[in-house]
């Protein structure tokens, strides 16, 4: 994970974002898979778009919301900024993260697994908590402005309320008078004017949706996203406290089967998740959880049944794919390695830049012995790595392995070539 960001990834959340946000990609002509949607671990309040049409929201916004429709409307605004070509330049460390959160994530419940301390784990793949993101480049009023009107023309083209919107912006109003270190980047970066608020207020008093609200699945969608956000980013106490076994709302309990399971308590995490899954059976979010508390802590075939139940209603969700992949490589049983392999190659797919699918897919083989596959794999993954000398070396057992002439031989005769070019320019280099 690059330094400095703390990359969340999670399906549940994704989708749910993806929800708020595929409407108003539509409207703007932007293909909805042509933007990448990230959540920053961090507890102040941002939301900024960079150029590769990549769109980060803070988890501190997503908890701070107090409706679906105030997202949205955050979400509209940034995409003011995309369609306008605001975007703002970051090194390669965003490259870094994307590539990386997955691996860490996965290698975080690795970490609970090995020592049976999902506290360790959960440190392990959010990276850290309340990072601060100082490089972004702040936006000039004249693109803010353009940005709110795109927003307010999207949300009625949607036939959605900018109320939302406006929300959001009187909650950090107050902030421009506070000096710049006490400021949520929102502010500092995305320059909040009376003449941009008023504009806003007007567009809803004279507007024919600025009475809707948003449904009521969304709006569940939303507090689930915060409950579980919160639950795993928060001490455990304070999750317990904010959702007491008083509410028993599904958020409360989804909630508290996640703060008990991170304290290691399955006797009450289990059972919570269990009551979710018999109220919706067919809800992959919970059967999700309930993998991944298994899996975390060592109980691996009762994992693999709960995340094929996951797979099973939500077949192409590369991330939960691939957990069910390490479930079953953490098995070591051969009589996976089918179903194994055709996870990896959907997920991979998807994102043939995840590192630790790649990694995977090498153990996979290797139980089953298929070393040139193994090898294969294992030179893929180097590759995204940066490792070029493994690279090569990998490449020479797969070939050892593997008949010449099949797609695999020749994708092996484009990575070799790649691993050289590199490792030559550092040696004229180093000249």
């Amino acid at each position: 994970m690059a330094q400095g960001f703390g990359l969340i990834r999670d399906t549940e959340i994704e989708e749910t974002i993806q929800a708020y946000a595929n409407p108003i990609f539509e409207t703007a002509g932007i293909p909805p898979s042509s933007v990448t949607i990230r959540i920053i671990a961090d507890d102040s309040l941002n939301a900024f778009v960079t150029t590769g049409n990549r769109m980060f929201l803070n988890t501190g916004t997503l908890m701070a919301a107090n409706s679906s429709s105030e997202i949205t409307g955050i979400i509209a605004h940034e995409t003011g900024h995309l369609v306008g070509g605001h975007t703002v330049l970051f090194s390669d460390q965003i490259e870094t993260a994307l590539r990386t959160t997955l691996l860490m994530t996965l290698l975080g419940v690795a970490a609970g697994v090995a020592t049976g301390n999902s506290d360790l784990g959960m440190a392990v793949a959010l990276g850290g908590q309340g990072t601060a993101q100082r490089q972004v480049l702040a936006y000039s009023r004249g693109q803010e402005s353009s940005a709110d009107q795109f927003a307010l023309k999207a949300l009625d083209q949607t036939q959605q309320s900018a109320e939302g919107l406006y929300k959001f912006f009187e909650r950090i109003s107050g902030q421009e008078l506070l000096i710049t270190d006490r400021q949520d980047p929102y502010v500092r970066t995305h320059p909040l004017t009376r003449n941009r608020m008023t504009s806003i207020r007007a567009h809803i008093d004279k507007s024919s949706y600025s009475s809707i609200n948003p449904s009521e699945e969304l709006e569940e969608r939303h507090r689930r996203v915060v409950a579980k956000l919160y639950s795993f980013l928060k001490p455990q106490n304070s999750t317990l406290r904010k959702y007491p076994e008083t509410d028993v709302s599904l958020p409360a309990r989804y909630a508290r089967s996640v703060a008990h399971y991170r304290r290691g308590r399955l006797d009450l995490s289990v059972p919570l998740i269990d009551g979710l899954i018999e109220e919706r059976p067919d809800d992959p979010y919970f059967w999700e959880l309930k993998g991944q508390m298994l899996l975390e802590n060592g109980r691996i075939p009762e994992a693999i049944i709960a995340y094929k139940e996951s797979t099973r209603l939500l077949p192409f969700a590369p991330l939960i794919l691939v957990a069910q992949a390490h479930a079953m490589v953490e098995s070591g049983d051969p009589a996976f390695v089918q179903e194994t392999q055709d996870a990896l190659r959907v997920a991979l797919q998807v994102d043939p830049n995840d590192v630790f699918a790649w990694g995977l897919s090498a153990k996979s083989y290797a139980i089953n012995e298929q070393l040139g596959m193994s090898a294969y794999a294992a030179a893929e993954r180097a590759l995204l790595l940066g490792q070029f000398g493994d690279v090569v070396r990998f490449i020479r057992k797969a070939e050892d392995e593997l008949p010449t002439g099949t797609p695999i031989w020749v994708r092996l005769q484009d990575l070799k070539t790649v691993a050289r070019n590199y490792m030559e320019d550092q040696r004229n280099r180093r000249r």
